[in-house]
């Protein structure tokens, strides 16, 4: 009976644990000043880079080979985004 209640303990502690280390490498995320995020264990580079000013408006460039995307929203909320191909 010893044994069938330790076998019981040791399973419903390991388990615990596995929890536990499951949550908290969910918990885990990039600074925001890193230029890449983690995606399955692989480093992948963030999509642009996007400067975000204080009044709320913000502008990134993407670039794509040789083709640069530049997307900006203003304060008031006005949405652009041109392309160019050098």
């Amino acid at each position: 009976m010893k044994t069938v209640r330790r076998t019981m303990l040791l399973v419903a502690a390991s388990a615990l644990l596995a929890g536990a280390g499951a949550s908290a490498a969910l918990a885990q995320r990039t600074p925001n000043n890193f230029r890449y995020e983690i995606k399955n264990g692989q480093r992948v580079p963030k999509p642009g880079n996007r400067l975000v000013r204080p009044d709320g408006s913000w502008r990134e460039e993407v670039r794509q080979g040789s083709c640069v995307t530049i997307k900006e929203k203003s304060a008031a909320g006005e949405y652009k985004e041109t392309r160019r191909c050098d």
